[in-house]
């Protein structure tokens, strides 16, 4: 009987777990003309994310945010993903380090 406890505990917990490793919302990023779409993102505060950065563009492009201490470079023509922890409320800027003057994009979390 105490066995069947701790299996029924065990997959108890093993049932969240999907849950828990899912849960990040996935937002589309994409580079294209050396400019990222969209260039304001809204997300919720205390919930992390996945950026999914997809390059169209010919040459690289590096996803950098100080404010995020996030720093990846996208590959021409590939799709990068970056896990981005849940955030306190403010605006949170972004840049595609190749293209500073038109690569330009910030993150608020509400």
């Amino acid at each position: 009987m105490r066995m069947l406890g701790v299996v029924v505990a065990a997959a108890a917990c093993l049932a969240l777990v999907p849950h828990v490793a899912g849960a990040d919302t996935e937002i589309r990023l994409t580079i294209e003309k050396a400019r990222f779409q969209p260039d304001e993102i809204k997300v919720k505060t205390g919930q992390a994310f996945v950026l999914v950065i997809t390059n169209k563009d010919s040459g690289p492009e590096e996803f950098e945010s100080h404010d995020l201490k996030i720093e990846k470079v996208i590959p021409a023509g590939k799709t990068v993903r970056v896990r981005v922890p849940a955030l306190k409320p403010g605006t949170y800027t972004f840049i595609g380090e190749y293209h500073e003057k038109t690569a330009k994009g910030r993150i608020v979390a509400e």
